[in-house]
């Protein structure tokens, strides 16, 4: 359907929100690991990022139910890919600032996988 306008709108990629029981908790989480301050906040969404860059928002979602991977009775709800040019530093980083490091891990001499506050597995590679 044509609306008689021959230029298409901008189209850009803004921010990916992720659910999660306790937004403060994982913004601080993320803003600590990649340096990205609050843009805005209320009590039940923060939305982190730099000027002109896409972002990161969380969202409080009620009766929230943690991703279990890679046990597959309640699948990740997301996925975030994080490059570091030192597995091992990034990986003790991200640890202490409270992700997770499950049992099962598929290529660990490429990537890791960690898990954040909220149970969202994520990667960290020498790759991306």
């Amino acid at each position: 359907m044509s609306t008689g306008n021959t230029s298409a709108p901008t189209i850009r990629y803004s921010a990916v929100t992720f659910d999660c029981p306790d937004p403060a908790e994982l913004a601080r989480f993320y803003g600590d690991a990649l340096g990205l301050p609050v843009v805005y906040s209320t009590d039940d969404f923060i939305l982190l990022g730099q000027e002109s860059a896409a972002g990161l928002g969380f969202n409080r979602v009620a009766n929230y139910r943690r991703p279990t991977w890679p046990d597959p009775s309640q699948e990740k709800q997301a996925h975030i890919e994080l490059g570091t040019d030192d597995l091992d530093a990034a990986r003790a980083r991200l640890l202490a600032l409270g992700a997770v490091e499950p049992e099962f891990q598929p290529d660990p001499d490429r990537w890791r996988v960690l898990l954040d506050p909220a149970g969202h597995p994520f990667c960290i590679s020498t790759l991306v």
